[in-house]
């Protein structure tokens, strides 16, 4: 399974999102207002669980934060660069 992917189950899982699923998420598609419609608590927890499953802390205060949860595409790009061995 791609990377992509994972984190689209991870996205659905972290989130408890009941009515989405995998095919549901646009791999470019944006994660906050539009698209998912994803919030500011949304992306605390999504880090959360990205730093669980894959070692992988994305700070709070991090400039970058727009940019790597602009959607899955980048999501998965700065987890594949961070990600622990």
């Amino acid at each position: 399974m791609s990377l992509e992917n994972e984190l689209k189950e991870l996205i659905i899982e972290a989130l408890m999102l009941e009515d989405v699923e995998v095919g549901d998420i646009g791999t470019d598609e944006p994660l906050f207002v539009e698209g998912l419609g994803l919030d500011s608590i949304d992306a605390l927890e999504l880090a959360m669980a990205i730093d669980k499953r894959y070692g992988v802390r994305i700070k709070a205060d991090d400039e970058q934060n727009r940019q790597i949860f602009s959607n899955v595409r980048s999501l998965a790009a700065y987890v594949g660069q961070h990600r622990a061995a």
